[in-house]
Parts: C-alpha cells; structure tokens; sequence
C-alpha cells in the first residue's frame, strides 16, 4: 500500500465529516469513525513521518471504502470522518484516557505529547463535536419520520496483533442488544469460509463510545463490524466486502426496523473500557 502524499495528509480539515446523502427509508445508518488520516495544516503531521500516518494508528485501513460501498448498496446515508484519530478519536468517551493518542503501537505521537486541557477542548469543539452532532441530526430526522434507524458502524482491525496472526476475516462487536450482531454473525458464518468473529478480536461493550452514545443509549439495533485490514486495502477488496456486508445485512433490516426502540441496558456500564486501537 502506498503512502499519501504529505499533501494530501495536510489538506485542510474545514468540514471534518464526509456526508453521503441516502434514503432514511432504508432504515440504515451508516457510520465510519476512523475513515482518514487526514491532518490540518496547522498541525503540520503532529510530527509522524507519512508512512507512519499510512499505518492503521492514523485510521482505518479500507473502512471508509467499505462504509460507502455498504452505504451506496443498501441506499442509505452514511457519516464518515474526514480527520486522524491521532487528533482525537471521536470513538472513545471524553473521559476516556485514549480520546487523545501519545504513544500508539509503539510510535510516540510528538504533536500529542504536550497537549494540555485547553488543545484537548479545541479539537473536541472542532472535530469531535461536529461529528456527534452529526450523528445525532441524523438519528434524529429518521426518528421524526417514525423510523428507528440501524446503525451500522465500519472498523477495520490488522491481520497480526504484537506477533500473532489474526485468524478472524470479519468480526461483530456488539454490547448487549441482540438484534443485529445474533443474525449477522449467523448469515456470515453460513456463507462459509469465513472465520467470523463474535466480539473478537475485541469485546463491542465500550462505555462512551459511538455506539453506547447513539444507538445503545436510544435504544436502536446496531453493529460494529470489523473487516481484516488486508482484505480491504484496495477498491477491489474494498468494494468486495462492502457487496458481502449489503447482501447479509439488507435481508435482516425489515424484521429489525419493526420492533423499533428497544433499551438492553449496557455491559459496560461497571467495566474498565478495553484498549483498542486496531
């Protein structure tokens, strides 16, 4: 895979969510949180060499190809992220001690290595904020039509893990609402040939995250689905997956938009948050 041009790593960042314009009728919601690695100028490259941006500490490998193939075959609007998580990761509570990365997998990020309270408060309010409220806006005008949207959020993790190959091609995470994660991790695995996941390679009950916010939080169905990074590195991989993902998803999101908003109180709620990064 090839580095970006620190050009395009440094694009300027005026609008900090990519917004993919879909049906609420579909009854979907699609979600990238880690969708690119992409830094403002003012923060030069939070001085990590390009190639370092290009690994999975600065985003999600391939995940926001997949959202918007996911996204273009089911119909539905979709909200990516248009900044680094090395800025701050928009899918981590604001007082989790990971909202903003010093050290990730082994590299020091030196931009992030002195930032005080007030930095910290400047990039929730221009990068964080913008996509929460994002999401909520976009919850909020389904419900308003009298649809409880899914939400279905893309993630990619790497295939070796500190020197352990990873032996899943897709994962399900999910925290205790059933709806969704039960039937997709049951249609993937019946498709064959696949080593599906069931919260691994990491455990979906995350306090504070995009998912306890918007759907555990409102009582929406949902999913954090997590594709091997290799496998969606290119557009052909990419666009492969997001086809898999549409043709298992779009069978089950009938019987889930009618049973509507259902509270499963949360697994996380007493639980130290995991670390996961990628």
């Amino acid at each position: 895979m090839n580095a970006p041009s620190l050009q395009a790593l440094r694009s300027a960042v005026e609008h900090p969510i990519e917004r993919i314009a879909g049906a609420i009728a579909s009854g979907v919601l699609v979600l990238c949180d880690h969708a690119a690695n992409t830094i403002p100028p003012e923060y030069g490259s939070l001085g990590m060499p390009p190639a370092e941006l290009a690994r999975h500490i600065g985003y999600d490998i391939g995940a926001a190809m997949v959202a918007r193939r996911l996204a273009a075959r089911l119909d539905a609007p979709a909200l990516l992220t248009d900044f680094s998580r090395l800025l701050i990761d928009p899918n981590r509570g604001l007082d989790d001690p990971t909202l903003v990365m010093r050290l990730s997998d082994g590299a020091i990020v030196p931009g992030n290595a002195r930032v005080d309270e007030d930095e910290i408060a400047r990039r929730i309010a221009r990068f964080y904020r913008p996509y929460d409220a994002a999401i909520t806006a976009a919850i909020e005008a389904s419900l308003a039509e009298g649809i409880a949207p899914v939400i279905v959020s893309i993630h990619s993790f790497t295939p070796v893990w500190r020197g352990r190959p990873r032996p899943w091609e897709v994962a399900v995470l999910w925290d205790a609402d059933p709806r969704l994660p039960v039937p997709l991790i049951e249609a993937l695995r019946a498709g064959g040939g696949l080593t599906v996941g069931d919260n691994e390679p990491y455990d979906g009950a995350l306090a504070g995250d995009v998912i306890a916010r918007h759907a555990t939080a409102r009582g929406l169905a949902n999913a954090l689905i997590e594709v091997r990074q290799d496998l969606i590195a290119d557009a052909t991989g990419a666009a492969a997956w997001g086809d898999r993902l549409a043709e298992v998803i779009a069978p089950l999101i009938p019987a889930l938009s009618a049973t509507g908003v259902v509270h499963h109180p949360s697994r996380a709620v007493s639980r130290e948050p995991p670390l996961r990064l990628a």
